[in-house]
């Protein structure tokens, strides 16, 4: 699908993380953009910046674990811009702990905000781009969806989710003009990692690294433009040790183990709460 100023994108989790790189990067070619977050403090100046390269810009805020909320999303972007050409979920909640010491509002808000989001904005999507016959869904999944670290299973669960949910869109719309792809980041220096770090002080694992988060943005526009199916983000290559896990869980696992991340989120749980 090819990026043009005349076409709408819909960026959840737009500001204060990652979504402020993607939304840099869609900028880039004059697409207009409607910025979604929560509590979206930061939403305002983003606007003012997209809107200084000549484009369109709308902000919502909206907590997107409320169904409605998903719905009047949807509707005033449609009425804003007339349609929704691109849907870029990339709002996301992450808790570092135990599984058994969750409660159940965080498990809920977690599954609510990266999966059952995701799937309900593009149900809402799909039939208008159906109708044009273009249209593109981008899916911020994450390494975590593929290599289950500890201390993550809530977000582990819904990120490997998406990977699924992503793949079998294409399956259904195939041929269609209708197409999603999947973007799997690392540790990069924006979003979750950044405030996961700020906070503990713990540092990504030196076999992982991080990597800028310029890289996400143009992994979307790469993604949209070429219709991949899944970009994996990451500063040294990391797929020949997902391959190898399905060859052989027990070896993948032993593998991922000794990258470290599983042992990153040990730290930084215990770093959390030793501050209380």
């Amino acid at each position: 699908m090819k990026l043009e100023p005349d076409q709408t994108a819909l960026l959840t989790g737009a500001s204060g993380g990652l979504g402020t790189y993607i939304a840099r990067a869609l900028a880039g070619y004059g697409v207009n953009e409607a910025l979604v977050a929560f509590p979206g403090k930061d939403l305002p100046p983003l606007k003012e910046e997209i809107e200084k390269n000549g484009i369109n810009a709308y902000y919502l805020v909206a907590d997107l674990r409320i169904k409605e909320e998903r719905r009047r999303v949807v509707d005033e972007v449609s009425k804003t811009f007339g349609q929704i050409d691109i849907l870029i979920n990339n709002a996301g909640v992450e808790f570092t702990a135990p599984y058994h010491t969750l409660s159940e509002d965080e498990l809920n808000s977690v599954i609510a905000v990266n999966l059952e989001a995701p799937m309900h904005l593009a149900r809402l999507v799909i039939p208008q781009m159906l109708q044009r016959g273009s249209g593109h869904i981008v899916n911020m999944s994450s390494l975590a969806g593929k290599a289950g670290p500890a201390y993550q299973e809530p977000y582990a669960a819904t990120k490997a989710g998406l990977i699924a949910f992503t793949m079998a869109l294409r399956e259904t719309y195939l041929r269609s003009g209708v197409s999603a792809s999947a973007i799997c980041p690392g540790f990069v220096e924006a979003g979750i990692y950044a405030r996961i770090k700020a906070k503990s002080g713990c540092a990504a694992p030196a076999l992982l690294g991080t990597s800028p988060p310029e890289k996400v943005g143009k992994a979307v526009i790469r993604a949209i433009q070429n219709d991949i199916p899944q970009i994996i983000i990451n500063r040294y290559p990391v797929r020949p040790l997902f391959a190898l896990t399905e060859i052989s869980p027990r070896l993948g696992a032993w593998i991922a183990r000794a990258m470290g991340s599983s042992e990153f989120f040990k730290r930084v749980y215990e770093a959390q709460k030793s501050r209380g």
